[in-house]
């Protein structure tokens, strides 16, 4: 692929899109984000709060600890929180300010204001909705589509801002259609490794970093420290250490990761697992970079067919990706990749998302044992085939079924996970 080819730079522009900071699990950021917006529209402490929010932003905010709240889990946390002290100006990393004055104010204010969350009266997964009001005066903010997809501001019924973010590719102007497995290989081998060199050593540096807090500290089930126990083998050393960021990043920790999808927990798993294999392995940085640049886009890829939200989780597209770019580090030339792609999805596209809590780890540990079985399936000169299941002839037609399952097949699933999540 010629650098300066338009797909090469589409290509690299959706790395620096997807690839960027965020502060706990994405949906409780969602709603801080939103209630900060509308809580500096309003120009004071709100007196009473009411948010509206879609099935998975609930669902994926029910179970998890929100950072900067002192154990705090839900929607009311969440939106408080951005109330008392959220900065949207830092987007994701809405409420990575937060003083020990503002936590003890945050309790104070979650006790005496009423804040009431019911569900949206829309059809669209990603919605947040926070009205805020003190006396005579309101103010309302909506989300959709995306994490930080402003799409209304109004101030005691006059409109401010308005608009309709799609998704982050629309947004962006971006083709996301130009991805594809085999230019996803080629752009990794043609790659100038100083355009993405401050992009993955952030990715490295974060994930790592999380990864470390996790096995050093006590977070949700401690899913890293448990498989830590069974071995200090590679193949378990990259799943202790994926679960392990996402045991404390599920736990409320206040380390950032880089996101892939607008997903942390997708984020870590294409990336932490590689950079394992990469050490054992004795892998260049250089080489790394293109592994991770096949990890990242194969996700990015893959998720633009199921939805940023669904019913099916996501460390399965993550761990598969994961997969694929071990087999490259490992020597997989395209055919290797596609196949380990294809045998993973194969293997865990059953697996299903309940929401965002402590058994994440576990799932993500499930889905980069898949992955890592996938590739050495391959090497072993065994495989999946078309019309086993889901699976078809051809990796992008697999990743297409694989996407109708996701964003269509799964929705009455969906429905049923928050029913028995809310009842």
């Amino acid at each position: 692929m010629e650098r300066n080819s338009e797909k090469y730079s589409t290509y690299l522009q959706i790395l620096r899109k997807e690839l960027i900071p965020a502060m706990g699990c994405t949906e409780p950021i969602a709603v801080a984000y939103c209630a900060a917006i509308a809580g500096k529209t309003l120009g004071c402490l709100p007196e009473r709060v009411e948010i509206e929010a879609s099935g998975n932003i609930i669902k994926n905010v029910k179970s998890v600890i929100v950072p900067n709240t002192d154990g705090r889990r839900g929607v009311e946390a969440a939106a408080a929180v951005g109330i008392i002290a959220g900065d949207d100006s830092a987007g994701l990393e809405v409420i990575s300010h937060v003083s020990e004055e503002d936590k003890r104010r945050l309790g104070e204010y979650l006790e005496t204001t009423p804040i009431k969350v019911s569900p949206a009266k829309s059809e669209l997964v990603l919605d947040v909705t926070v009205s805020v009001f003190s006396g005579e005066s309101s103010a309302k903010v909506r989300i959709i589509n995306h994490h930080t997809g402003l799409a209304l501001v109004e101030k005691d019924g006059q409109v401010l801002f308005e608009d309709e973010p799609v998704n982050p590719a629309a947004e962006s102007g971006l083709d996301y259609g130009l991805l594809s497995v085999e230019d996803i290989y080629d752009f990794a081998q043609s790659l100038d490794v100083e355009d993405v060199r401050e992009l993955f050593d952030r990715q490295i540096e974060y994930n790592c970093a999380i990864a470390g807090e996790g096995l050093n500290g006590d977070y949700g089930a401690n899913i890293g420290k448990v498989l830590l126990n069974q071995g200090d083998d590679v193949h378990t050393l990259a799943r202790a250490k994926a679960a392990a960021a996402s045991d404390a990043r599920m736990g409320g920790c206040e380390l950032p990761v880089i996101i892939n999808s607008g997903s942390g927990n997708q984020g870590i798993t294409v990336c932490v697992p590689v950079v394992e294999y990469a050490l054992e392995l004795g892998s260049s940085r250089e080489k790394l970079y293109r592994a991770l640049a096949i990890s990242n886009l194969t996700a990015i890829h893959l998720k633009e067919g199921i939805g940023r939200l669904s019913a099916y989780c996501g460390a399965v597209s993550a761990g598969a990706s994961a997969g694929a770019a071990v087999s490259y580090l490992r020597g997989g030339d395209l055919d290797s990749i596609s196949h380990a792609l294809v045998n993973a999805l194969a293997i865990s596209s059953g697996m299903v998302c309940d929401g965002a809590k402590p058994s994440c780890a576990a799932k993500i540990a499930v889905a980069v044992d898949s992955g890592l079985l996938a590739m050495e399936m391959y090497d072993a000169g065994q495989q999946f085939y078309g019309g086993d299941g889901i699976i078809l002839k051809g990796v992008e037609n697999t990743i297409r079924n694989v996407g109708v399952l996701g964003r269509h097949g799964m929705k009455e699933t969906d429905r049923t996970i928050i029913e028995l999540m809310t009842k």
